[in-house]
Parts: structure tokens; sequence; C-alpha cells
């Protein structure tokens, strides 16, 4: 039972049940229900319950408006009303298929960290990069530094990943990064127990055959290496967040402080290594087996596969399965020819990347593209698949139709490579034939490179369009971007919205904003829009724009407490009006004799929904026509 346990009993009261809950998010401020009948829902109780500072219905969600602790809150609803937060059936349109899914929970585990993911991987290009061109040798305390700096995140992959799966999931964060931190220590990896003997060998002489090193509980654990992986961690967390879920509803409140994150680590860990790793171990072998009979039965047609899907076997660490294969080959053969059916993978994903960059209107994601090809160019993929072409989608497609065009020239040139060197631009070298000075090999992986990019940047261009980015502006200036002026609703000084005596609209809880100390005791429409809320006390009222900007304006500190005395409402609740209309009068003068502050906060309440929202220079003598508030969509 969380903290908030009662007040969540009250909303899901008071939204008309349970039942009539169809879906559940949260933003920074407020839960946003999708009901099934609003009109069951107790508007008025929900706005005078202690706890809820407001109630607001706009894009067809019912939006209760908490505060800054709203995720506590919307934990603890979730829980009274037995509900996951995810749409039912009926909204299943509205959130995807199961694929679908797996990309929004991956791209959402990325999503945090992608700068420092793009910084580590241009890092290690470039340390590859000096090497190549011998500024230092290989082995030396620059080229530990900055493969250490380079390689961080991404050998330690499921420790960050524990953190943000936790956010995805609702466990706890430090929870999360226990868990991932437990799967990469060092001595528990297949790689570390491998320099012992096996105690036994599970399913021997099939194509799952799995050496055991140790026993936990007396249960086999078959060994893996999670360094650098992604799926499991993933998987992992979301495992954890049922036991915690479960610990929480049977340890007592008075100890759930560490027995909830005990019980959780130890039970999370434990399948983790016993069931969730061999899983993707087991799938592993299976599709290296798979691989095998494929190019027994065409090399060629082995070589298009393994171009069309080897970023999607990355995606899910299953390209390991490939990768012993490649060694025998190579010590076996002196050659290989899987290796080189991937090579082009990394240039076409690099390719896709940068035509988005010319047709990405986000201009976050644009920021990401440039050092995104730079790794690429070195053959580091990760920031360019998990933040920018996977979330697309189709993006991610056209790189693997670009692979498998690049594996097919090499499939049918039977380029082979001869080494396991370099990456991306480095390894072109690696299809020199030393033996018999050939490079007829690498002369075929440029080839390959070249069309592979050429088709990827094409296809980019001609059939992706930024849809998502394109919907949310439809009514946007010549920049691409729309915006919003907010006039000021009340005359009078304008201030930093941090100056404000109450520390919830300080601490920007609510909104962005400014607090104006009004000089004139009347309130005007800012904009053109809907009254949404006109509490019964008439100190506060909370309007929608026709584009759908949320404004509170709330006349006064603690003036709730007049209920009503000194205050005029010239609108209803529902009513339409247009910029400029008179909205409530105050008498200011005797407000302050009754002993309250007139500072008057005016909030974005819907903050989150835009890209920035920008205050007018002007602070002094501020009246009705100025422009208050710039907003960008």
């Amino acid at each position: 039972m969380g903290k908030y346990h009662d007040l969540a009993e009250k909303i899901v009261a008071n939204v008309g049940g349970k039942d009539n809950i169809r879906s559940l998010t949260h933003c920074i401020t407020r839960l946003r229900f999708k009901l099934k009948d609003e009109g069951k829902a107790n508007e008025e109780a929900l706005k005078n319950m202690d706890g809820v500072v407001t109630v607001m219905k706009s894009g067809g969600q019912f939006q209760v408006v908490i505060g800054n602790h709203v995720p506590l809150v919307y934990a603890d609803v979730l829980e009274v009303a037995g509900i996951t937060g995810e749409a039912s059936e009926e909204d299943e349109g509205e959130k995807g298929n199961i694929f679908n899914r797996l990309i929004d929970v991956i791209s959402s585990c990325f999503q945090p960290f992608l700068g420092a993911l793009a910084a580590c991987g241009m890092l290690k290009g470039f340390n590859a990069l000096f090497l190549y061109f011998k500024l230092y040798e290989a082995g030396s305390g620059t080229d530990l530094f900055l493969t250490a700096a380079g390689d961080c995140i991404f050998y330690f992959m499921p420790i960050v990943i524990g953190l943000t799966a936790a956010r995805k999931f609702k466990v706890s964060e430090f929870t999360g990064i226990a868990i991932g931190a437990a799967l990469v220590y060092p001595t528990i990896q297949a790689s570390a127990l491998g320099a012992g003997k096996p105690i036994m060998t599970l399913f021997a002489n099939t194509i799952l055959e799995s050496p055991v090193f140790i026993k936990v509980f007396g249960l086999p654990i078959i060994a893996n290496n999670y360094t650098s992986s992604v799926v499991p961690i993933i998987l992992v967390v979301w495992f954890a967040s049922h036991v915690q879920k479960l610990a929480k509803k049977v340890i007592p409140e008075l100890v759930q402080t560490f027995l909830v994150p005990l019980f959780t680590i130890l039970i999370s860990v434990f399948f983790g290594f016993l069931i969730i790793g061999p899983v993707i171990t087991f799938l592993t072998n299976i599709l290296g087996s798979g691989f095998t009979a494929l190019y027994e039965f065409s090399p060629v047609l082995m070589s298009v596969v393994v171009g069309f899907f080897w970023q999607a076997l990355v995606i899910f660490g299953l390209h390991w399965s490939l990768i012993p294969l490649a060694m025998i080959n190579l010590s076996t053969l002196g050659f290989d020819t899987i290796l080189a059916a991937s090579f082009a993978a990394s240039f076409a994903q690099t390719a896709v990347v940068f035509a988005m960059f010319f047709k990405l209107k986000d201009k976050k994601l644009k920021e990401l593209c440039i050092p995104a090809v730079i790794s690429g160019i070195f053959g580091v993929t990760e920031p360019a698949i998990y933040g920018l072409t996977l979330p697309k989608k189709k993006p991610f497609l056209i790189s693997m139709i670009g692979a498998a065009i690049g594996g097919l020239i090499t499939g049918l040139f039977g380029a082979k490579s001869f080494i396991m060197g370099g990456l991306g631009a480095f390894g072109f070298v690696n299809h020199i034939d030393t033996a018999s000075n050939d490079i007829s090999s690498m002369v075929t992986q440029f080839i390959a490179v070249g069309v592979a990019m050429v088709f990827s940047f094409v296809a980019t261009m001609l059939f992706w369009k930024d849809d998502e980015v394109t919907e949310k502006t439809e009514v946007q200036n010549e920049m691409g971007v729309r915006k919003e002026i907010v006039t000021s609703p009340v005359q009078g000084s304008m201030m930093p919205l941090e100056t404000a005596k109450d520390q919830a609209f300080a601490q920007g809880a609510l909104g962005k904003g400014v607090v104006i100390h009004p000089t004139v005791g009347e309130v005007v429409a800012p904009f053109d829009g809907t009254v949404m809320t006109m509490f019964p006390t008439k100190h506060a009222i909370g309007l929608i724009s026709d584009n759908g900007l949320e404004l509170l304006i709330h006349i006064g500190l603690d003036t709730v407490q007049l209920d009503g005395k000194y205050f005029e409402a010239h609108v209803e609740q529902g009513a339409k009006v247009k910029r400029g209309d008179k909205l409530v009068s105050f008498d200011i003068k005797a407000i302050e004799e009754a002993g309250f502050s007139v500072e008057t906060p005016i909030i974005v309440t819907n903050s989150a929904d835009y890209l920035d929202i920008i205050e007018a220079d002007k602070q002094e003598d501020v009246c009705n026509s100025d422009e208050l508030l710039t907003v960008l969509v």
C-alpha cells in the first residue's frame, strides 16, 4: 500500500470506478485518463478533493492535475484500479502490435542516454582512426584511456539499461542498476567461468549443448557473457517489475524499504541467470545451426539473409551466434564469408541516418544525426539504431534492405574476409588476402558498400517522411515551428515564476509560466479559447486555447480561503471567449487588507507538451495587449 493509497481510492471512485477506466498514463503533473463514459465522472468532487489541483478535459483525455508527485499517485491508482496503465483491448489499435511495443520498449530504454551513447561511439571511432595512422601504439596508455572512455557504456550496457528499463517498467531505479550490475559481474561471465572444468553438460550432443560450471541452490546455471547485451537486462527488469509488485502486496509497509528490493533483486537475478539468459543462448545456438545449413544450401542466399538480418540480430544480441562460425572458418579455411556478408550493414545504417538529417523536423533528433553518422562510419551503429532508425521503423527497414543488397554483391562475387580486424571504414583491409596479395575481395566490398549506401540514402530520401512530427505541427510558420502567443491576462509587473512565494508554483510543479503583481483588478482572456475551469471561489480560472494550450490563472495566494469574497466572475465554465474578454474582477485593496497577497501565477499547465516556453522581455507595466509568453510546439 503506497503513500497515496487513500487519495488513489477517491480518484478511482470519482472517475466512475475502475470499470470506467479504459487506460491511464501520466505526464509531469497530471493523471491522464481515457474513460469509457466521461459522464460518470464526478468532476466537482475531484476538483474539491485534497490532493487534486483541478480537472481538465482535452484531446479525449480526462485529466486530473496532481502536481510533481504524480508518479507516486499514478502507481497507487494503478494498484487500486487493478490495471497496468496500458490500453485495454478496445485501445489496442492505439498501442500497436507486439512488434511495435517491443520497439517502443527498446527505444524508450535507450532514449535517455543517446547523447552519451553517441559520444562514446565517436570516441571508439576516433581511437580506431588514431591507431590506424599509428599516432600511438595499441596497448599504450593513450589507447587504454580512450578505449575505457569510449567503451564504457557499451561494455556496461546492462547497468545503464537497468536504470532506464526500471523507469520504463516502474521498478525502483537502484534495483534496476543492481540487477544490471549483477549481470556483468566479472567472475560470473562465461569468459571467466570457462577457464575451469565443467561440472556437467546439459543437452549433450544437440545444438543446445551447454556446459555448466556452477550450481545455485543446487540448480545448474548455464554461463553466458552479458557485457554489451541489451535484451537480457530488459527482460529481467520486466520480470522484476512483477516481482516487486507482488512483494509490495505481501511485505508489511514498515519493512518494505529494504525487503522489497532484497527479494526483487534476489529472485530476478536468479531467474535471469537460470532461465532468461540461457534462453538467449539457446536462440543463439539455433540460429548458428540454421545459418550453417543455409550456407551449405546456397552461399549467395546466406549472404543476403545475413546482410538483411544482421542489424536485427545485433539488437537482440543474437549476432553472436555467427561469430563462432566465422572464427572456425578463419582458423580452418583461412577465410570467412559470414562477416563479409554483414560488412555493408553498418554503412547502410549510416547512409540512412545521413538522409534522415535532411528530413527530420525534430531539432533534438536532428542534432543526434551527425554524431551517429561519425560513429557509424567507424562501425559503431548503436546510436543510429536505437536513437533514430529503429523508433521510426521504416528507415530501419530501408537499412536492412540496403545491407541485404550489399550482402548479395559479396555473395555473387565471392568476397571473403581473412582476419577479424577493424570495424567500419577500417574493416576494408580485413578483406585483403595477404598470402596471395589479392585485393579482389576488398574491391568487391568497396562496390557492395557503395551500392548499399547509395540505395539506402536515396530510398530514405524518396520513401520516408517524418510523419510523426508533421502531424504535430500542422499549423507552422515558415521555419517549421508552430508558436502560440499568450498575451497578459492581468495588468501589472511581471516577475520570473521562481520568485513566487508559493513553493509549488516557484518550483514549477504545475508547469512553466510567470508571476504578475497586479495593478488593475481585472483578468481578461489571453487568447481565443474555452473556460475549462471556473473555481467556485472565483480565485482561479483554467483556460484552454483553440490550439490546445492549457493556462491556469491563480489570483493571489491562499485566496481560496476568501470563498469568493472580493471576486466577481463574468463568464461561466464552458464558455467560449475571445482574446481580451473580461473573465474575472477582483478588489486588490480589499484582498490585501484581508491579509492575502494578490501575486498572480500564470501557468501553462501542459508545459511538457511544448518544445519551449519563452517569457517576454518586458517586466514593468505589463498591459493586456502585451505578449507575455511565446509557446513553441
